[in-house]
């Protein structure tokens, strides 16, 4: 028996990376799962691996409000609730302050930090149709520290996933919605783009950087009853690059 048995998850940014691999170890742990992406080609993929009734792909721009409202009534009317929503898409930029454009800024805000919200809005009644939810907000090492300060965007955003979290938690605490945050240091994923990756395994004490498979664990632990008492935490996943 899996640790989700019979449970409802939906996945954003669930086509590649770190949602990808999530995808696949709720489903391991016996969950149905929504694959939501705009990637549809390896949306369909990811989920058609799952086996027959173990998952969908929905189309999903998370940065579009109205197509909340449709995930959030077509998961309504297909399973009558939500069990566990890893809140996951995002995108990064990598101007400094001085020299980043608006539009760069605004749409690394309006994916990683306004999709991040929408997910929270538009899911709540189904979340709380479950009775018992988890959802996990995936935010960041740069939501904590300053990072390299360069990517202002993206740690305005993830540092306000991290308190957003926090509010969350706390509206929902009596509603049987958990809501915690996973703040992944650097992951072997399509958004390290071209970063030395030697340069980066040498920042973390443990000598190299995470696989997406780490960060699945953890979001998976957060999501079953193993976590009953954690709500408004913030689990860092990091090989030990902020206790330095």
């Amino acid at each position: 028996m899996g640790k989700l048995d019979g449970r409802i998850a939906l996945v954003t940014g669930g086509a590649s990376g770190i949602g990808a691999a999530t995808v696949m170890r709720l489903a391991e742990e016996g969950a149905f799962v929504y694959v939501a992406d705009v990637q549809d080609e390896k949306g369909q993929e990811v989920a058609g691996s799952l086996g027959e009734g173990r998952g969908q792909y929905v189309h999903l721009d998370v940065t579009d409000s109205a197509a909340w409202r449709e995930v959030a009534d077509r998961v309504a009317a297909e399973k009558g609730k939500l069990d566990v929503f890893f809140n996951n898409a995002g995108i990064g930029d990598l101007d400094s302050i001085s020299d980043e454009s608006d539009e760069t800024y605004l749409r690394t805000i309006a994916v990683t930090q306004h999709g991040m919200y929408y997910g929270l809005r538009y899911l709540h009644e189904v979340l709380k149709a479950s009775g018992n939810a988890s959802v996990i907000n995936t935010s960041s090492i740069f939501g904590i520290t300053g990072g390299f300060g360069s990517s202002p965007a993206y740690a305005a955003a993830k540092g306000a996933v991290r308190t957003l979290t926090k509010n969350a938690a706390l509206a929902w605490a009596k509603e049987g919605i958990r809501v915690n945050s996973i703040h992944p240091g650097f992951i072997e994923t399509p958004i390290l783009g071209d970063f030395d990756r030697s340069a980066l395994a040498e920042m973390h004490p443990i000598g190299r950087i995470g696989r997406p498979e780490e960060i699945a664990a953890v979001v998976a632990f957060l999501a079953s009853d193993d976590a009953s008492l954690m709500t408004g935490s913030e689990v860092v996943v990091d090989g030990g690059y902020t206790a330095r």
